[in-house]
Parts: C-alpha cells; structure tokens; sequence
C-alpha cells in the first residue's frame, strides 16, 4: 500500500465516521447518551489504554521483523560478493563456474525473488542458483592447502548467506496472524461505536466532528502503519527494495573486470537459466 493509497483510506475511513457521529447527533440529547460523563471517560480511556498498548506492542514486534529483512537483505549482499572472492581461488574451471552461478544468483533475488516477495508468492521455493552452486562444488575435491583454505571459508560463507536469506524472506507473506488482525478490528469498532455515544446535539457541528475525526485518524494510520510493516517488501515509499545486491552486483562486474575474467552466464538478466 503506497502512501496514495494511504490517505485516500483515511479520507474516506475518517469521513464516513464524521458523518455517522452528525447523523446520531441530530438524535442525541444534550450532554451526550451518558448522564455520568465523567464514569464514561473512564471506561473509553481504558478501551483506548488497552487498543494502544496491544497495538504499540505489535508494531514493534512488526518493526523488528521489517529491521531483520533489511539487514539479512544487506548481509546477503555483502556475502555473495565475499563469496565472488573466495571463488577465485578454486582451480580455474571450477572459479570461473562457481562465479557465474553467483552472479546469476544475485540477479535471481533481484530480477525474480523480489517480485515475488512483493505479491507473497515466494512461499517455500529456493534459490536455484544455491543449490547449482552446491552441485558444482560437491564435485570438487580440494588439492591444495590453499584450496582446502578457501573450500572451508567458502562453506563458511555460505551458511551465513543462507541465514542471511532467511531474514530476508522473513515474513515475505505477512507478519501477523488473521486472529490478531480480527481482535484489532473488533476493538476499532467497539471504540467507534463508544465513540457514537458522545454524540451531543447541544455541541457545535464542528466539535462533534472534530471529537470523531481525530480519533478515527490516529487508529486508521496505526492500523495503516501495522499492514506496512506486515508487508515490507516491494515497490512504493519505505518499502524494502533489492538495493544493496543491485549494488553489490555492479560491484562484482567491476571486479571481475578488473581481473580481466570475462564470463559465459547461465542464466537472464532476471537470474532465469538460459
């Protein structure tokens, strides 16, 4: 959901409330449905305590879980070029394969994984390339101490790059569960209704307004802000985007230019096998 799309949600939302509340109020006696206004301040500041405090504690939990697939993102970046590196002291066959299938890798959770995130499509699928790379040096046998060296650092590397991806794809189909979104939506409801009460036609027009307007502002912007966080992959403002392995792919071109390693990729500029 961008940040259009947002607003347009709390227009509408915000304006329907607003109007509901102007249309009891012509009903409404004066001093509201409550004869104890002050009993009936207390009840909806716990009602607005308790919604506050469960909705806090999910979008920090929410948070967390958006911080985690930003840095397993990066992380898994970071090593897919270390990886680049460490290839290069395998024996040259085996080198120049290895560093192909990494960098058809990276195009892979650029060009395809990402989108998929982005529509919850992802599900339980595994990155091709991570298990041709497997392939191709299960059928390698170290011959030297350095080779043995870079085989060990290699393995290393690579259940750190498969944790990485973990986080990464980490709540690529949503965060939190239907029952704690339907417990959200019953306790917003319950408080508009409560709301609805306070409904007084000796008020202005404008004060019944705004007592309505502010509060259905502050609960549709958290509860925006929650599906936000629940889906943090895609395209649109704050969303999580492939930046840094579109970063670290241009830096691996560079390198292996530098070195004057020119290489025949198995696969599209999507990261899909040729």
């Amino acid at each position: 959901m961008n940040i259009v799309v947002g607003a347009i949600v709390v227009v509408i939302v915000t304006s329907l409330t607003c109007t509901a509340m102007l249309f009891v109020r012509r009903r409404a006696p004066e001093g509201s449905f409550f004869t104890d206004g002050d009993r009936a301040s207390g009840v909806f500041g716990v009602l607005a305590t308790g919604f506050s405090v469960l909705l806090g504690f999910i979008i920090f939990l929410a948070f967390d879980s958006y911080d985690q697939a930003r840095s397993g993102a990066e992380t898994e970046a970071t090593i897919v070029a270390q990886q680049l590196e460490t290839a290069q002291f395998f024996p040259t066959d085996t080198a120049r394969q290895l560093s192909g299938e990494l960098v058809c890798y990276g195009r892979s959770v650029v060009g395809t994984e990402w989108p998929a995130m982005g529509d919850g499509t992802l599900g339980e699928a595994v990155n091709p390339w991570g298990v041709r790379m497997f392939h191709t040096l299960e059928q390698f046998t170290p011959g030297s101490d350095t080779e043995q060296s870079a085989y060990d650092r290699w393995m290393d590397q690579t259940a750190a790059r498969e944790q990485a991806r973990v986080d990464r794809v980490h709540g690529a189909e949503g965060l939190i569960p239907f029952p704690l979104w339907l417990v959200l939506y019953v306790i917003s409801g319950v408080i508009f209704a409560y709301m609805l009460f306070f409904a007084d036609r000796g008020e202005k027009a404008t004060t019944q307004v705004m007592l309505m307007g502010s509060v259905t502002v502050v609960i549709t912007l958290l509860l925006l802000l929650l599906t936000f966080f629940d889906h943090p992959h895609g395209a649109g403002l704050g969303k999580l985007e492939p930046t840094a392995m579109q970063r670290n792919l241009r830096v691996m071109d560079a390198e292996l230019s530098s070195v004057g390693l020119t290489l025949s990729l198995p696969c599209d500029a999507d990261g899909r096998p040729s």
